[in-house]
This record gives structure tokens, sequence and C-alpha cells, in this order.
């Protein structure tokens, strides 16, 4: 299903406390990250909180710069970004700050929440049900789908940050370190314990800002079961990006495919045609670059642009019997295999009989397609 962009925003003490503590609260950034948190609500399209932090913190989440307001309309998008807040029981007072600055205001919550929320809100805010208990992956679906929100900033607090790590729905973390201790045993933490997805995140930025440090992470590590997580997006879009150094063809597809160990650890990466070879496709130029023993293969994850072939003239096994034959259990794809070239093609009906795990995430599809718009499909 197709999900926002999910950023994680949080400010941490260097014992790794939030910055809400206290009746008088610690304010842990600097005026200079203030104005960059400024900048990237700016360029959001909704900015997230959990009920807990508008009572502990009663917060506007304005965008403060009439500039960065001004540019927002001119770019056609409303001055404020949509501000979306989460509640099982509905209780929220309606005198919050929240309600009443800024633009459109949303709560998600469940049934009988919905009917709690619009008893004390009104019209204040649009409130949407989610059924017996709140559920990310319904919520994320209906900001994409029907608010149309492609970027979505989370600022906490600490218990939204945790579940949406622990499902693998968060797709950045940007985190403001602080050179403070706070030492308060009751102050909240960043993240709270459970089971979190394995494997190291990737640093891609670091920055001083004044006398804070700004890191941003990203996932690695796949998933595990049916369901797509952010890290499987980022590779998978890896995957349909090499798809687009194919050599041109009138007679096969243009794939790109990458093997991600369990860890999040990069093994190998290869796309149709490569390296002068005519007839050899994406999984198969991956696999070749491996040891067929390498002991990560087992865990491993295959992203395809498109379903691994079952069917092949030009090499005794086509790629999804080569996946099995690797002993790789997880495979996620953005494109099914069109009749183009083999009819009723189903190299993920092959796997999943192999014990296979076959992810298919329809929202790349447009993305492997692109490489392959002047074949018939």
């Amino acid at each position: 299903m197709p999900y926002p962009h999910v950023l994680l925003s949080a400010a941490v003490s260097l014992d790794g406390y939030l910055d809400d503590t206290g009746p008088e609260r610690l304010l842990l950034s600097s005026p200079a990250d203030f104005d960059r948190v400024d900048e990237v609500r700016a360029s959001v399209d909704a900015i997230l909180v959990g009920a807990g932090t508008i009572r502990a913190d009663n917060p506007r989440l304005l965008v403060n710069s009439p500039e960065r307001r001004a540019a927002r309309v001119a770019e056609g998008r409303a001055e404020y970004p949509l501000k979306v807040t989460v509640s099982g029981s509905g209780d929220l007072d309606p005198a919050a700050n929240f309600w009443h600055t800024g633009g459109e205001k949303l709560l998600y919550t469940t049934d009988a929440g919905a009917k709690r929320a619009t008893a004390l809100l009104g019209d204040t805010a649009d409130v949407v049900p989610l059924g017996a208990g709140l559920d990310w992956r319904a919520l994320l679906t209906h900001l994409h789908d029907v608010r149309g929100v492609r970027r979505l900033m989370v600022e906490g607090g600490g218990t939204v940050h945790t579940q949406l790590l622990r499902q693998g729905l968060a797709d950045e973390l940007q985190l403001v370190l602080a050179p403070l201790f706070v030492g308060d045993p009751a102050a909240p933490r960043l993240f709270g314990p459970g089971a979190y997805q394995g494997g190291r995140l990737r640093l891609t930025d670091t920055r001083r800002i004044e006398d804070v440090v700004l890191m941003r992470y990203e996932p690695t590590a796949p998933g595990t079961g049916p369901l797509e997580t952010a890290a499987d997006r980022h590779w998978l879009r890896t995957a349909c990006e090499l798809a687009a150094l194919c050599p041109p063809s009138d007679t096969a597809f243009s794939v790109g495919a990458v093997i991600v160990a369990a860890d999040g650890t990069e093994l190998a990466r290869g796309h149709s045609r490569e390296g002068g070879d005519p007839v050899v496709h994406a999984e198969e130029a991956a696999l070749a670059k491996l040891d067929r023993d390498d002991p990560r293969l087992p865990g491993a994850t295959v992203y395809s642009s498109l379903e691994p072939c079952a069917h092949r003239a030009s090499r005794p096994v086509p790629c999804a019997g080569l996946i099995l034959e690797a002993g790789v259990r997880r495979v996620v794809t953005a494109w099914r295999e069109p009749d183009t070239f083999v009819a009723a093609a189903d190299g993920a009906g092959v796997l999943a009989a192999g014990g296979v795990e076959v992810v298919t995430v329809p929202g790349y599809a447009a993305l492997a397609q692109r490489p392959n718009a002047h074949l018939p499909h």
C-alpha cells in the first residue's frame, strides 16, 4: 500500500531524554535548530503528534516564518501543513492550542473514541475512526490516499516514535543531540522498550547547528514478513533505479535487483544485460557476484523491480529457480510480469510454492515500468 514518507523528528539529551520534561519545559534545541525545524515543517504536507504530547506540551505546531508560509501559498499549497494527532480514547482538551492555531486539523481514533472526540471537538477537527483499535498502516494509507499527504513529519512523543519504528514504518529519523544531561528518572525517553527491527541504521547526514548536532538516519534492515517496511521501500526503489541502467531492448525487460542481508548490509546488485551479456537477468547478475555457500543468503531479501522469471529460453534455470537454489526466503518486487514475452508467467507462484515469502509493492510499479515504456504490456 502507498504510504507517505515518514520523518521522525526529535531532540534528545546526552543521556537519552526528550525535551519535554517537567512543568517548566527544558528546551534542548538551539535557536538556530528551531529555525531548521520551522524549515522542515514548511516543507512537509502534514505534522503529527500524539495526544500525550498535546496534553503535556500544548504545542501549536506552526510554520512561524511568514516568508516560508508565503512560499507554500505561492506553490499552491495551504499556508500551514495539515496537523494530525492520534488518540485511542478521543479524550482531548478542546481548548488546547493544537485546535485553534494553524490550518486544518485531523484526529485519528477508534470507533469508541470517535464518539467522545466528536462531542468534545465539534467541527474543530475532522475525526476519522479506524475501527476497534489504532492501526498505523491504515492511518498512513488514509493520509496518503484520501488527504494527499506525501511527506509526514512526526514530532512525538516517545510512544508514537516507538510504535512507528517498531513496525518499520519510519523512513527517516532526524535526531538532534544537545550537550546536556537531564538525569530525571521520571523524564520521558526518546524510545521505549520493545522488539525493534535488527540491523544498523544508515547515517546519511550530520550537521553542527550552534551547540547541537543534527544526525539523519535511514533504516536498512529488510522486513521479515508479508508486510512492506520503510527499508523495503528504500531497497526496492534502488532496484527500480538500477533498471534504468539497462541497455535498451525490444525483446526483453529492463530490470534491476539488489540482495540485502538481514542486518541491512547490501550483498550484491545487478541489472539486465549487465556487463555486455545480452541475455543476463538482473537477479542472475546479482546472485553471480556471491558465493553460493554465503551463509547470509538464507536470511537475505532479494529486491527486484520485476517479478523474477519462472520461464526463460536463454538459460537452463529461470531467476525464480536461482533464488530457490540460493536459499533466499524473501523476495520483494514492484511489478508482476505481464504477458509480453511469456504468457501467464508466475514467478511469484513458483517462489511461494518453494517456501519463499513474496511481497509485491504496487506503489512502485510505475517506477519499475518507466524503462520499459517502449514495450507492450
